[in-house]
């Protein structure tokens, strides 16, 4: 069996729905681990602490103890180096032949105007 590589990491991570809840609600702000089992009701602490080591296994969390506490905050960077690798290069062509597609648009439906003198 091969080897998780960081990337393998962050695209398991995000391919759970509740993981992707927790990093939208960690994207506002930093949180407690207190403060995100009180968001999600319906996940016991337990649960939520097995969601957020997923999270933080896969880089796209960031976390600080103050004392007992534990506060949590999104790592945007694994994300941005998914969207450099495999996004942008994709989009960045889309973009270029709408672009092209639009200019041809408009330039083959532009009005035509009437030269004063010639088509009386």
């Amino acid at each position: 069996m091969l080897t998780a590589t960081p990337t393998d990491r962050v695209w398991r991570a995000l391919a759970d729905p509740t993981r992707r809840s927790l990093l939208d609600v960690l994207a506002r702000r930093p949180h407690t681990t207190a403060e995100l089992v009180e968001r999600f009701p319906d996940l016991c602490r337990t649960g939520v602490m097995k969601h957020l080591d997923v999270l933080e296994e896969a880089g796209l969390l960031m976390v600080r103890r103050e004392g007992r506490v534990r506060w949590n905050r999104m790592n945007a960077m694994p994300i941005q180096r998914i969207y450099d690798r495999w996004v942008s290069k994709h989009v960045r062509g889309m973009a270029s032949a709408a672009s092209r597609f639009k200019e041809h648009v408009e330039s083959s439906h532009k009005p035509k105007t009437r030269r004063k003198g010639r088509d009386r």
